[in-house]
Formats: structure tokens, C-alpha cells, sequence
């Protein structure tokens, strides 16, 4: 089975229903609770999705349950400080995502899903935009 780390975006465009990007974010999620790919979310998304949410609905309590879903379906990896120490190194433009990509390397994970293409060059993960992925693990792949 797949392994995929699924970037904040991603996890924002199904909890926000946001347009376009509302159904391809459906579909990946089903597959994780279809147990058709395994999913994971670092302790740092979760951070920023819990300010996320709060930010728009307001209530500590609605956020909570929000991310006690998340943790019944995704597997949370933890943030290594040797993650943060390869991050600074390792070319990357965007910091945060290269942190994401050294948890991801360190924690053996098949890939990451982005919308977020542009900041993920140059890595030894591979990268997949959703609709790549929904590609992929419905056999279309080409």
C-alpha cells in the first residue's frame, strides 16, 4: 500500500470545501478511509490546520472535532529537530516544505500529495498533485 503525506492544503480544500480543489481533496481522503492508501499528516500541519479552522468557525470545541477525525484517519508523524537541521540544507525554497519533505524521507513515506507543485522541485520524494494521485491509485496511472 501507498504511503502518502498529505500537505496542509490538501486537508484545507475538503474541511473548508473549497472549490475546485473540494472533490479531488473527497476523493483522496475516501481512499485513506477505503484503506486504499495509507495517510499521513505531520504534528506541524496539524498545528496549522487547528489555527486554520479556528480562525474561520470561531469555537475551540468544533476545531477539536475536526482534528480528532483527523487522527481516526490519518497517522500523525512527529517533526525531528534532524529534520529541521536537512531542511536549512537542502536547497528547497519554501522552509516549511522542506522541513515536510525531510520528515517525509526519514519516516520512509512513498510520496507527498501538494497542490503546491512549485516548492516541492528538487527533492528525493516523490511529489504528486491530487489529481496525479487519484490517478494513480485508481490504475490509470500512465
Amino acid at each position: 500500500m501507498i504511503s502518502v503525506l498529505f500537505d496542509t492544503c490538501i486537508v484545507m480544500d475538503l474541511m473548508q470545501k473549497r472549490e475546485p480543489f473540494f472533490d479531488d481533496a473527497h476523493k483522496l481522503f475516501t481512499a485513506v478511509a477505503n484503506r486504499q492508501i495509507k495517510g499521513f499528516l505531520t504534528a506541524k500541519s496539524i498545528l496549522d490546520i487547528y489555527y486554520l479552522l479556528h480562525r474561520t468557525n470561531h469555537s475551540v470545541e468544533d476545531t477539536k472535532k475536526s482534528l480528532t477525525a483527523l487522527f481516526n484517519l490519518f497517522e500523525i508523524l512527529d517533526t525531528a529537530a534532524v529534520d529541521c537541521k536537512k531542511a536549512v540544507l537542502s536547497g528547497m525554497p519554501d522552509f516549511e516544505d522542506a522541513v515536510m519533505t525531510e520528515t517525509a524521507l526519514r519516516e520512509g513515506v512513498n510520496c507527498i500529495v501538494t497542490r503546491n507543485l512549485k516548492d516541492f522541485r528538487n527533492t528525493a520524494v516523490k511529489i504528486l498533485a491530487p489529481g496525479e494521485l487519484i490517478a494513480e491509485i485508481s490504475g490509470e496511472k500512465d
